[in-house]
């Protein structure tokens, strides 16, 4: 082998390793921000468990109570629109326990999820440090305000989706029978997962605007594309309210729609600003060269 050629391999292999040890340095340095996140996850978790009466009681078992903030708004647009219906004064059905440590479990599954929730605005913070120093000047700029949109976007979503769908989907779902001889008795464990998989699961619905601002950014989504599509996601928007709110009233499924359809509309607008930015950066650097 040559001089230059060893020179050469030398110097491949000194970059080879560079380039292993910055892996391992982002990777160090994403495991600090996953176990502080972590952490904040837990003291919310402890949180909870310390003020479980009220956490339980109040917010988790508040759906199956006629005096909801939802169900008294009910009643109330019922007497204003002189249709009793929509009054909702009992919720049927009987919560029961059928483990030994059933109780136990629950306190600290409903303690953990209400930490995960209080938790999230801290890890998206967390995941935004990490990604920060690999974007660049205009990129932060860009993207300066992903935390406060995100995490206001979640809370948007849990508190629609607890006072709303949740509300809604009990109620009905609590009261359905196929037959008069079957009575509804059902798993607290069972509660929990319809409450908690229906409140997180709009509180995930509404970071969609985030989704397409990240897939505008990379090319793969554009505000053209999404308005050729508008009349597809109204169907799936509406077939999704159907679901979440399995009651034959129109006015509950508009309702549930509504917010979503505008979220699709604010998705547009997110989508064109982008791409318009975009184009302007592409010209701006095409002059320079």
């Amino acid at each position: 082998m040559s001089d230059n050629k060893l020179i050469k391999a030398i110097k491949d292999k000194g970059k080879n390793i560079e380039a292993e040890m910055s892996f391992f340095d982002h990777l160090e340095a994403l495991r600090w921000h996953l176990i502080r996140a972590s952490i904040a996850i837990v003291l919310f978790t402890i949180l909870a468990f310390v003020f479980y009466d009220f956490v339980f009681d109040t917010v988790i078992m508040g759906p199956m109570d006629p005096q909801f903030f939802t169900y008294r708004m009910l009643c109330k647009l019922g007497d204003y629109l002189n249709r009793p219906g929509f009054c909702i004064d009992k919720i049927p059905g009987k919560i029961i326990n059928t483990e030994m440590a059933g109780q136990f479990t629950l306190q600290i599954n409903s303690a953990l999820l209400i930490g995960i929730t209080l938790g999230f605005p801290y890890l998206l913070f967390e995941i935004w440090r990490f990604v920060k120093p690999a974007l660049h000047e205009n990129e932060r700029k860009a993207a300066s305000g992903f935390v406060f949109y995100a995490s206001m976007l979640f809370i948007l979503g849990i508190l629609f989706g607890y006072y709303v769908v949740t509300p809604e989907s009990i109620s009905f779902l609590a009261g359905y029978q196929v037959s008069k001889v079957i009575e509804n008795t059902f798993t607290i464990d069972s509660y929990l997962s319809s409450v908690s998989t229906l409140t997180l699961a709009t509180g995930i619905v509404f970071e969609l605007p985030i989704l397409v601002y990240v897939l505008s950014n990379i090319g793969i989504l554009t505000a053209k594309t999404m308005k050729q599509g508008r009349r597809y996601a109204i169907v799936g928007i509406l077939l999704l309210a159907a679901i979440i709110t399995p009651t034959p009233d129109v006015l509950t499924m508009m309702v549930v729609s509504i917010p979503l359809f505008l979220l699709y509309e604010i998705g547009i607008i997110v989508a064109g600003t982008v791409e318009r930015r975009r184009l302007k950066r592409e010209r701006e650097e095409a002059a320079k060269a």
